[in-house]
């Protein structure tokens, strides 16, 4: 070991027109963890390396190196081949002209790369393995040695593995292998009143599904569509989205098209967006590219994101044009925290609850993304369940009737099998206790973000063995998942084709059929009776009840946007990894979170899991704090 290596420090940064983070917060997660000290790139270093061709934005981000003293270089982007290739190009000749690579008796010891595989090996090729390059999918103790962490510093801990993933995994690669899945073909319903029209809903569908299904119910498939390929003419990109997007239709496997719209889409819908980047998606930038999808998707449901601008008026337009099938708002998400949208924080939240009034008066659903959004940011498991719950109790008091939760498992990479059973039904369990007559939950499993590898064959066993994962949380309700939202397999690698997606959900499905099959018989264990499951959900369900009741009771009219602003900005929701707004909101960043056995827990200075009072108690001390930002 090189005694520098107890003094090194890690600069981690991306372009700030790229919204991928996981991959970066990962690695920050385990150096710190190792003892290293971690630097995360602010938005202004971020906008600096978007512009790495101008000398100007160069010199900022080697005056951040040189400031913060990092020797070991870390960068991400997980967008355009060519665009990488050329940006790390440009960072390192300028490093070289400032002389400050080891081998020119410089500091910088190490420069590493995170992409997609194909970017990853124009890297190496252009620069013969100057760049350490991450694909994505490597184990911890890869990703460790990768980054020249001797093998001392790591924690055992971290490197622990579940059975019950082990077995999952197993699981899927005899699916996999047996290539069984290729015939799958069952559909869903076709044969109700408005199938496919602008009369049709999401509650039609899964209630004629169930019909025609009788006991062994097949979910309604959800995935994501949104070709993206740099230097295309807008209109002809929409137009390739629009033969996907038949392609996918005729087949007739795919029940909910998920458009990928570009961030522009998003954020400058029907501006000019002459000199504006595209953070990847298909770029929708009028009433009549919507209407042109929406033909081409027929009897497809579909669905696209939200806005981050003019948020009521663009649900209304979604309701105009594609019939949304259901709308999603992120609450505290894509603003300025994560840099994703214009507004700040507060002005998000109340441009959200504006939104939510508008959708009560459509008797459409309302899904919240949240959840995820705050693991992908460091938060702890109960976090997770916390912020969906108060998500769903908000849309019912504002006349929502039907809530879609969705529930992205494995998030962080590292959470086992067992921690994800235990948090998805303490979740369900409390989110469902909101349910009545005139309020319903449809549940929406899927995979996580992080979790594939950019091997495909690989990737296909993972897939299949998340299936599994999200069989075996309500194992003995043959009628739900309602909804699954189907990652494809391709989701390291490269850009999901209708083929790819198509496979996908063949994989997903075949797996779930033959899983239960197994279950039946005996043949795998029975996971509602594990009590390690059973003894973590009733710890998260009791801990997650503890900290709604301290909201409700601390925070007054919590379920208005000052109420849910005051809860984020006290740091009632921890979120150690949040990149934007640092200083803004030091009171929601100021903890620690790791993984303890395959659960992500709020952590003391020791790295020993904290008391649930402790950290309310912590809370409501900042709430004085707190107010000053309102």
């Amino acid at each position: 070991m090189r005694s520098s290596d107890l003094k090194a420090v890690y600069g981690l940064l991306k372009p700030a027109n790229d919204a991928h983070t996981i991959g970066l917060q990962t690695a920050g997660e385990l150096l710190s963890e190792c003892g290293f000290r971690v630097v995360i790139a602010d938005e202004k270093v971020q906008e600096a390396l978007s512009y790495y061709y101008d000398h100007t934005a160069r010199a900022e981000v080697i005056n951040w190196i040189r400031a913060n003293q990092i020797n070991r270089l870390g960068i991400s982007y997980r967008l355009d081949h060519t665009d990488a290739v050329n940006m790390l190009g440009y960072l390192l000749e300028e490093l070289k002209q400032q002389r400050m690579l080891k081998f020119q008796d410089g500091n910088i010891d190490l420069l590493f790369f995170g992409g997609l595989p194909q970017t990853c090996r124009e890297v190496e090729r252009e620069f013969s393995g100057i760049y350490t390059c991450f694909q994505g999918g490597e184990t911890i103790g890869e990703t460790l040695s990768l980054m020249q962490v001797p093998s001392n510093l790591i924690p055992q801990d971290m490197l622990e593995v579940s059975q019950y993933d082990d077995t999952l995994h197993q699981f899927g690669q005899e699916i996999i292998e047996s290539g069984e899945y290729h015939s799958y073909n069952v559909k869903s319903a076709t044969d109700y009143q408005g199938f496919g029209t602008k009369q049709d809903s999401l509650l039609k569908r899964l209630k004629a599904t169930v019909n025609d299904c009788g006991s062994n119910v097949r979910p309604l498939i959800r995935a994501h569509v949104g070709p993206y390929h740099s230097g295309q003419k807008r209109e002809e990109a929409v137009r390739e989205c629009g033969l996907w997007v038949q392609q996918l239709a005729e087949r007739g496997l795919l029940d909910i098209l998920s458009l990928g719209t570009s961030q522009l889409s998003q954020s400058n819908f029907a501006e000019n967006w002459a000199g504006k980047i595209n953070g990847g998606g298909v770029p929708v930038n009028s009433e009549a590219d919507y209407r042109y999808l929406y033909e081409q998707s027929r009897p497809l449901l579909m669905r696209t994101y939200a806005g981050t601008k003019g948020i009521p008026q663009l649900a209304r337009m979604y309701e105009n044009t594609i019939n949304i099938a259901w709308h999603a708002l992120s609450l505290w998400w894509f603003n300025q925290l994560d840099d994703r949208g214009p507004y700040d924080l507060y002005t998000n939240l109340q441009e959200h609850f504006k939104t939510i009034d508008y959708i009560a008066t459509t008797d459409k659903p309302l899904e919240a993304n949240v959840s995820h959004h705050f693991a992908f940011r460091g938060s702890d498991d109960v976090t997770y369940i916390v912020v969906a719950f108060l998500a769903a109790k908000l849309a019912k008091k504002h006349g929502i009737k039907t809530f879609v939760l969705q529930n992205m498992l494995n998030t962080p990479r590292s959470t086992w099998g067992v921690q994800d059973l235990a948090k998805s039904r303490a979740l369900l369990k409390l989110v469902r206790t909101l349910e009545d007559e005139n309020f319903k939950i449809v549940f929406q499993p899927r995979a996580g973000l992080d979790y594939f590898k950019p091997d495909l064959n690989e990737a296909k066993i993972q897939l299949a063995s998340v299936s599994c994962l999200i069989d075996d949380i309500e194992p003995h309700n043959q009628t739900n998942p309602d909804v699954i939202h189907v990652v494809s397999y391709s989701e390291a690698s490269h850009l999901a084709t209708p083929e790819i997606i198509n496979e996908s959900i063949q994989i997903t499905l075949h797996t779930i059929k033959e899983y239960r099959k197994a279950r039946n018989k005996g043949l795998i264990d029975n996971m509602s009776k594990n009590p390690d499951v059973k003894q973590r959900e009733q710890e998260l369900y009791m801990n997650s009840c503890r900290l709604l009741k301290t909201l409700e009771d601390n925070i007054k009219d919590l379920y208005t946007p000052e109420g849910f602003f005051l809860a984020f900005a006290a740091g009632f929701f921890p979120v150690p990894y949040l990149w934007g707004e640092q200083d803004k909101f030091s009171l929601a960043i100021d903890w620690q979170t790791k993984i303890i056995r395959g659960s992500m827990q709020v952590v003391d200075e020791n790295g020993v899991a904290l008391e649930m009072s402790q950290r309310m108690n912590q809370a409501i001390e900042n709430l004085k704090q707190a107010k000053q930002l309102l």
